[in-house]
């Protein structure tokens, strides 16, 4: 880790990096069933910051069985609700006591600016258990008035409870490790649930923490459990007979077959998937304006968002404007390591995601599109950069305006009237988020319905809260994480009718 910038990084994030993990099953770190090890790396530099052990069928057998064991004797589902709430908002206050150490392994380890650890892997989470918290609490049935046919004298009274639905798989992508992790963690918990949690190989470094954090404030061994792998994991992970219900964060390829294996076992499955999100301006938004807000939503943590806004739809009266204004953002964002402050873009997660981006610009250029800006790697740079790239006017059938990049490229594509936009804006087989942007609220009114996405943000893009569902239409998923909707994802609804 010679030319690792370990300047800005605590003593504490030196230690833990350097620690042989192993994984977290009933309440402490356990070593795995073969001594193979997965390498992590600094994103910023490509240099080996800690390796983690390579979880096989064995290791997930053991973590099952001590999340189903617990489950089973009732150790977290048998507290009072209220308990539950109070241990999952000291874990909150854990978080918090952390921030510092936990952002800064995420940028370590991820890539992603220090800011946006600071403010939303660890800020945004913190917020994110403590309203989860409350649900624990919340969690109701209803009674119900029967109507069917019955003798003279007989009395019937029916209600419904909510049941915690057993043990869940999360199993969490690499862009935002931490934050993922809590969307699924914490309304399980709430729930009464146990859980098995597999991070991605690429960005296991905080899950492991938190697992320990999670201990500390009182979630009991076996509750919450933690193997690190790959796809030998994974796949043992979906498969397994006794996992009751599985949450995914991932690609829509890999969410197919995690849903495929599900329904082996007739498992209830959540899947949060890819997208390829529009923007819709339309022809009274003030360009200047808007700029900034449209960049951010297009090249926040590097694009690397399964929401950012990667089609930009714009009316043909201010293509121009709009886009040598995203190019001239794009030309001036200073790439650097997300541990530099003043950098705006900074690395892909691991050299294989760079080059799968690079593969689809290089395809977009063979195809001849024109390009405004970016788009190369920045090879005087260490890590796995890529210079963002805007990409002028594609025919809607190119492929980088059908496919997911994940990455810091985007397209301006001019349209005449709102039914053109409309038209364009749906033309994909996902259906995850889009915004509009207009000054016409009656105008927008009329197209939200019109948009096929689980998200329809107005003059504005990506701003997400604990309360408002998210999930997508079409390949981008099913199922919706958040507030109620997330807290009904791992329940069972019971229906009780007694005589007397």
């Amino acid at each position: 880790m010679s030319t690792t910038n370990f300047v800005a990084v605590s003593d504490t994030v030196r230690t833990f990096v350097a620690r042989d993990f192993g994984l977290f099953i009933d309440g402490e770190m356990q070593p795995a069933h073969t001594a193979a090890r997965l390498d992590v790396y600094d994103p910023a530099t490509g240099e080996r910051l800690a390796t983690v052990a390579d979880a096989d069928a064995h290791d997930v057998d053991r973590a099952v069985a001590s999340a189903k064991h617990a489950f089973d004797t009732r150790v977290w589902s048998g507290l009072r609700p209220a308990d539950r709430e109070r241990i999952l908002l000291k874990l909150a206050d854990l978080i918090e006591r952390d921030a510092e150490t936990l952002a800064q392994l995420e940028t370590l380890n991820q890539g992603k600016s220090i800011h946006v650890s600071r403010a939303i892997e660890v800020g945004a989470s913190v917020e994110y258990v403590r309203y989860m918290a409350g649900w624990a609490t919340k969690i109701t049935g209803q009674t119900l008035d029967v109507s069917i046919p019955f003798p003279p004298g007989a009395r019937y009274t029916a209600y419904t409870r909510k049941e915690p639905v057993g043990v869940v798989a999360a199993i969490v992508p690499w862009n935002f490790p931490l934050m993922i992790a809590m969307w699924k963690l914490i309304p399980a918990l709430a729930a009464g649930c146990t859980i098995v949690l597999k991070p991605s190989p690429e960005t296991p470094l905080t899950a492991l923490r938190l697992a320990e954090l999670a201990l500390e404030a009182g979630v009991p061994p076996g509750v919450f459990n933690v193997v690190t792998g790959g796809r030998v994991c994974g796949a043992a992970l979906a498969s397994h007979p006794s996992i009751a219900k599985i949450s995914f964060t991932g690609s829509t390829a890999t969410g197919k077959l995690v849903g495929a294996a599900a329904v082996q076992n007739m498992t209830r499955f959540s899947l949060e998937l890819g997208g390829k999100n529009p923007i819709v301006m339309l022809d009274d938004i003030d360009v200047a304006q808007a700029l900034d807000g449209v960049a951010a939503g297009a090249f926040f943590n590097q694009g690397q968002v399964c929401a950012a806004a990667s089609r930009i739809y714009v009316h043909r009266s201010k293509f121009a404007q709009l886009a040598d204004g995203l190019a001239g953002v794009a030309q001036s964002m200073k790439l650097g390591a997300g541990l530099d402050t003043t950098a705006q873009i900074n690395p892909l997660v691991s050299a294989h995601h760079r080059d799968k981006v690079v593969q689809h610009i290089e395809g977009a250029r063979r195809a001849g599109l024109t390009f405004l800006a970016g788009g190369t790697p920045a090879d005087d740079l260490p890590g796995y950069y890529v210079k963002p790239a805007v990409i002028a006017d594609p025919h809607p059938d190119s492929a980088i305006v059908r496919d997911e990049v994940f990455g810091p490229v985007i397209v301006v594509v001019p349209f005449d009237d709102a039914a053109d936009a409309v038209r364009l804006a749906n033309a994909s087989p996902y259906g995850l988020a889009a915004s509009l942007w207009s000054n016409d609220l009656k105008r927008v009114m009329n197209l939200v319905p019109q948009i096929e996405a689980g998200t329809v943000w107005v003059n504005c893009h990506i701003p997400l809260d604990p309360s408002m569902p998210f999930g997508g239409y079409k390949q981008s998923g099913i199922g919706r994480e958040f507030g109620q909707y997330a807290i009904e994802g791992f329940t069972e609804t019971k229906s009780v009718c007694i005589a007397h």
